[in-house]
């Protein structure tokens, strides 16, 4: 035959010839004849059957013998069979030759006939199930043909026949993954076809139920059917019927029967009829009854997750406990853009805020599954959506946007580079701000606390003497005092009430007193001229509030009239003060001394006008010696939490529902019977709206919204007192945003116990047991979600006994580091200067909230006055570093707090740093959200680093004036050779950078580019690769420099773009802890992040060799450098911090600037001042040299 001879056919002879004969009866439209033709496929049949070559050579994809047998109709049938079953490959070749067409249309021949043949319809059907999951448009196909029709009336005539029923219901169930199939099936009663079908327990036909379940899901899964079933009350049917297999399949055999009928539930459910149907049935109980029976079972577990994401998706949706989602605390502003946050925020009317949404949305419900995979949720490159795309803006900017003159005001910042030194060190001495210190006030007088007998009658008014002399800001460092072993030291007191820190031996004593002193005291009420020497200078002290230290204790006195004034004031308030003994933690920590802690409070402005301060910042914390593990989570533990709340709604009577902290009563928000936990959060960085006691041992907790705004809930920091020594508590932090949380990957809370640091262990330690974090039934309104509806918010729950009895602890989010902290470190690193080292702190403006932004200058004196070294001091490379844009983010000081240490210590790498860069830092960018406990916003309500492209002098000053510094240095020729903003990152662990790269932003996307056009150094891979080499924290593969658009106003990108810096990065730490490196498997601590903060001045360092090898010949004192990295230890100028070892890395070789010519050209010139020009950093390094240093790890 033509055709046969002009494609490729089997090479058996005998069936070409038979191909050939059915070719021919098909041509001649003979099939009248059906015999002849079932003779012929017969045959050929049994030549399939019996040789492999020969059924392999007709499902090949070359031939046309399949076509040729499709050709036939019916009487291929028996054929197909054979062929079809044994793998996808041959279900895919059947589909591709239009065998699912062929199918449908014998269905439909087939269904003329009357009555239509069983044995035809039988194998048709059992065919079209193999084949209907291998096409996608089966049912488009099915529903076109009419196909579709010719199922369902023979599945009404044969509900009886289950030989027939089956393969009806398999094809069935393929039909109605198509959601027009589905409705159509749903208006031709195939819902009330299946109710029929499936029943209460019955050990025979399960099969049958199976398929019939899953048909009806698939089904359900259409919205209108869903509400056809709610309509019919096949809800309760369900749940009966689940409640029947659950009671009498007691071996578990029929588990699959079970998670099915669990499936259709799921899928009504999904609708708010269902879900209210579901509640009025009472399926909340029966599934948490059944659940709660199958949770011994671990196979049982498909049964449970399903069952308790159907009970959360029915749990009622309330709002939030509170009279409204904004903030407490409102700010008001200097002026309100129309069209910003804060307009639409306070523009809406009352009440509309969190309005409960009960969105049919449901497209964020996350499959229950307690065997989460931390890898499924890592950040993942960007999504090709947000990915930059237009060239342009990934070039920088040719032109500067603002005049010189306009920047020139910023040249008193700059003192260096013109600084000729005729008078040396004395004149590097800031001024000192004659700005009188105001201690923010609530009301003329403290509030009057009740004193408890027993505080009457044994406590009194300690007059101690200060363990040392405290020393002017200015004044050199005290001489350092022998080292003291954190867990011997004890405190105890003499006869006079002085500290006594020789003595070792516990004192039983001390803990009565501490208890008995838990009342509100007043601390020293120092006057605003206090802090500039003199006297009151006419300011009557009695209208200023003195800060308190949260808790009720007052702190040690120090100074004849501050003494004084406290016992006038507690004579005044007819009653005997407590004061702490602490441990002398000024000589544990050598940046921390309590009573300038207190001072620099007092200069503190916060919106609520805090009088409190917290016993964490004021005693300081040391670094436990102890290692901190990852958190190895238990199995069950947040279906257990989730149960834990299903019950508050099955069992309402056993909920106390108690408020016992609520700072929306502004005139008492503690509330204490004496039964329950007193919380707190007055005071500095402090984070709590609410607290209510919803069981015996358990309280929800509220956290308050970033000021001026109504959400960003992350951050939280609080007071806990009046607890039981051993009960098992539970703190559920309910309003909660992100979708998820370290917390479900090892990361605990920290919490500062007041009685371990009274006993000579000040400091935060990560504890918490049964840690998970999970979407709970609290609707988040859909103006705070962005627009989105159907949004919920999350439960970050833990559970905590106590170890100590009346004792006052502290929860944070992370490592507590308020502004006050930084005022007090900055004054001591200025008394830690030595003639060696130059340093000059400015203030760079003053905050919405009337606190100065610190802006520091650090590098090395000249060896002298003449004219090489004072060029060689100007011409020195800028580094520009900043940190706390984000409130929330305090690790990101914690790093800044080593890498100020590292820079003013005396060792030679530091004193080799300070000669090779002039540091300019903004070490706090963001002190109003600091200071207010906010967690990501400023005052503005906005977040800062998201205004860096056109930033407001009014709204967002630090922003404004950090990058007025950066183009006033571009402008002169000066941009930094390195920026970097450090920032803490909540769902990924080590530490990590993001850079800037145009090559790397454009692979990533699908537009096309010239080679020309992507020209770019690799410069800016340098850093972090050696971070990764010598910094354990720091991970390369975690590091990305693809640009973004929804980054492109931060400050790495606006740094890169706008001023020209190649190397601007942002530096995030993680807040959890590492998976690699040294520090594998455990939790971050201070002492990492300030091992962080120092190594990444390391860094710099060997950057500055690769960078300018030839400047380092002229420097005897640098050329050690590299083996000093590996053999020297590195020691970090802080007794908590043990020290640390830069990892051994090998030798990077030096790469020198090259000019087109392959000229060496020396980087820097300092022979003449008339030859002092600062050169650019634009000239290219060694290609080559980059393809070994810029390759990931």
């Amino acid at each position: 035959p033509s055709h046969l001879q002009s494609v490729s056919v089997p090479s058996n002879s005998r069936v070409l010839m038979l191909l050939g004969q059915l070719e021919r009866l098909n041509r001649e439209a003979m099939l009248a004849d059906a015999e002849i033709g079932r003779q012929i496929t017969a045959k050929i049949l049994h030549l399939i059957q019996t040789q492999e070559k020969t059924r392999k050579e007709i499902m090949s994809k070359g031939s046309s013998g399949m076509e040729v047998i499709l050709a036939t109709l019916e009487v291929t049938v028996l054929m197909i069979g054979v062929c079809v079953p044994g793998g996808g490959r041959r279900v895919g070749v059947f589909v591709s030759k239009g065998g699912t067409g062929i199918l449908l249309q014998l269905v439909l021949s087939g269904s003329k006939e009357s009555p239509p043949s069983e044995e035809l319809m039988l194998q048709l059907h059992s065919l079209l199930a193999k084949v209907g999951p291998k096409d996608r448009k089966f049912g488009v196909k099915a529903r076109l043909n009419g196909a579709l029709n010719v199922t369902v009336n023979l599945l009404k005539q044969n509900l009886q026949n289950h030989k027939l029923l089956l393969p009806c219901l398999q094809v069935l169930r393929v039909y109605s993954s198509n959601s027009v199939n589905a409705v159509s099936l749903g208006k031709n009663g195939v819902l009330e076809l299946m109710f029929k079908i499936i029943g209460p327990y019955s050990k025979k036909n399960t099969s049958l139920l199976k398929v019939s379940l899953d048909t009806l899901g698939a089904l359900l899964k259409s919205k209108t059917n869903a509400r056809r079933a709610v309509d019919r009350a096949h809800v309760p049917v369900l749940l009966y019927i689940y409640q029947d297999w659950h009671r009498n399949d007691t071996r578990h055999r029929h588990m699959l029967i079970r998670k099915g009928i669990l499936g259709c539930l799921k899928n009504i459910t999904n609708i708010k009829l269902g879900r209210k149907a579901f509640i009025d049935a009472d399926g909340m109980r029966i599934l948490y009854n059944t659940s709660t029976e199958c949770l011994p079972v671990r196979t049982l577990d498909p049964l449970i997750n399903t069952s308790s994401l159907i009970m959360r998706k029915c749990f009622p949706k309330n709002r939030l406990p509170l009279p409204t989602i904004k903030s407490v605390f409102h700010h008001q502003l200097p002026h309100v853009p129309a069209g910003g946050p804060v307009a639409q925020l306070y523009n809406q009317p009352l009440g509309v805020d969190d309005v409960v949404d009960e969105s049919d949305d449901n497209d964020d419900v996350e499959t229950e599954n307690d065997t989460e995979n931390e890898e499924e949720d890592k950040d993942h490159h960007p999504r090709n959506d947000d990915i930059e795309t237009d060239i342009n803006k990934l070039r920088p900017k040719e032109t500067h946007s603002r005049p010189f003159e306009e920047l020139k005001v910023y040249e008193r910042f700059f003192l260096e580079l013109s600084e000729d030194f005729q008078v040396m060190q004395d004149t590097l001495l800031s001024p000192k701000s004659q700005r009188p210190i105001i201690v923010p006030t609530a009301q003329a007088l403290p509030p009057k606390y009740p004193t408890a007998a027993p505080l009457q009658e044994e406590c009194h008014l300690a007059k101690a003497e200060k363990p040392h002399p405290e020393a002017s800001p200015l004044a050199p460092a005290p001489t350092p005092a022998p080292v003291h072993t954190l867990d011997t030291v004890n405190i105890t007191k003499d006869q006079d009430g002085c500290c006594d820190h020789s003595q070792i031996r516990p004192q039983p004593g001390l803990e009565q007193e501490l208890v008995q002193g838990m009342e509100r005291v007043a601390l020293e009420g120092a006057g605003p001229q206090s802090g500039a020497g003199g006297g009151g200078g006419g300011v009557n002290r009695h209208y200023r509030q003195p800060p308190l230290l949260a808790g009720g204790v007052a702190a040690r006195q120090g100074g004849g009239a501050e003494e004084t004034l406290a016992e006038e004031w507690a004579e005044e308030e007819g009653g005997e003060g407590a004061v702490l003994e602490v441990p002398d933690t000024a000589l544990l920590l050598p940046l921390h001394d309590p009573d300038l802690y207190v001072e620099m409070v007092k200069s503190t402005r916060s919106v609520p006008q805090y009088s409190e301060v917290a016993y964490p910042d004021y005693f300081g914390h040391v670094a436990p010696t102890f290692r901190e593990h990852i958190l190895e989570r238990v199995y069950g533990v947040q279906r257990t939490k989730i149960f834990q709340d299903i019950e508050r709604l099955i069992h309402p009577n056993d909920i106390l529902d108690k408020v016992v902290y609520d700072l929306d009563i502004q005139s008492c928000p503690v509330i204490d019977d004496g039964e329950s936990l007193k919380f707190n959060s007055q005071f500095e960085s402090g984070n709590l709206r609410k607290a209510i006691q919803v069981r015996k041992f358990e309280y929800d907790l509220v956290l308050n919204s970033d000021i001026n705004s109504n959400h960003y809930h992350q951050w939280f920091y609080f007071e806990v007192s009046g607890m039981r020594v051993g009960a098992p508590y539970r703190f559920n932090i309910i309003n909660c945003e992100k979708s998820n949380s370290q917390f479900n990957y090892g990361m605990q809370v920290l919490m500062y116990s007041v009685q371990e640091a009274i006993s000579g262990r000040p400091r935060w330690v990560r504890t918490g047991t049964d840690i998970c974090y999970y979407k709970n039934h609290f609707s988040r309104s859909s103006i705070a979600a962005g627009g989105q509806k159907g949004k919920s918010y999350y439960t970050m729950t833990f559970s905590m006994t106590f170890n100590h009895k009346d004792d006052v602890c502290y929860f944070a989010y992370h490592y507590p580091y308020t502004y006050s902290t930084l005022k007090m470190h900055l004054q001591k690193l200025e008394a830690l200067r030595t003639p060696q080292i130059y340093m000059r702190q400015d203030v760079l403006c003053e905050t919405l909230g009337g606190n100065s932004c610190p802006l520091l200058t650090i590098t090395a004196m000249p060896e002298s006055t003449s004219n090489d070294q004072i060029c060689q001091f100007r011409n020195r490379p800028l580094v520009f570093l900043s940190a706390r844009v984000h409130p929330g983010e305090t690790n990101a000081s914690w790093v800044m707090k080593g890498t100020l240490e590292f820079l003013m210590g005396s060792s030679p790498l530091a004193h080799s740093l300070r000669e090779a860069y002039i540091f300019k830092i903004v070490p706090m960018l963001n002190p109003d959200g600091v200071v207010n406990g906010n967690h990501r916003c400023s005052l503005s309500g906005e977040d800062l680093n998201r205004q860096w492209q056109s930033p407001s002098p009014e709204l967002h000053p630090t922003i404004y004036h950090t990058k007025s510094l950066l183009q006033y240095l571009a402008a002169i020729q000066r941009a930094p050779l390195v920026f970097c903003d450090y920032h803490g990152h909540s769902r990924k662990k080590n530490v990590f950078m993001y850079g800037c790269s145009l090559k790397e932003t454009v692979w990533q996307t699908n537009i096309s580019a010239t080679s020309c056009e992507l020209h770019e150094d690799l410069g800016y891979r340098t850093l972090p690769k050696i971070l990764s080499q010598t910094a354990p924290a720091f991970s390369m593969a975690s590091c990305s420099f693809v640009v973004e658009r929804s980054k492109e106003a931060t400050a790495r990108v606006v740094v890169w773009r706008e001023i020209g810096v190649q190397r601007s990065y942002t530096m995030e730490s993680t807040l959890c802890g590492c998976d690699q490196g040294k520090y594998k498997g455990l939790q971050i601590g201070t002492r990492e992040l300030e091992e962080m903060g120092a190594q990444f001045c390391v860094a710099l360092l060997r950057l500055k060799r690769l960078t300018s090898p030839l400047e380092l010949r002229n420097h005897a004192h640098l050329l050690d450098v590299e083996s000093d990295l590996i053999e020297t230890r590195c020691k970090v100028t802080r007794s908590d911090t043990s020290n640390f070892h830069p990892a051994p890395a090998p030798l990077m070789r030096e790469a020198v600037f090259r000019t087109s010519t392959n000229r060496t050209v020396q980087p820097w010139s300092s022979t003449t001042p008339e030859r002092c020009q600062h050169v650019e950093s634009s000239k290219r390094l060694d290609p080559q040299f980059f393809r070994n240093i810029g390759s990931s790890q």
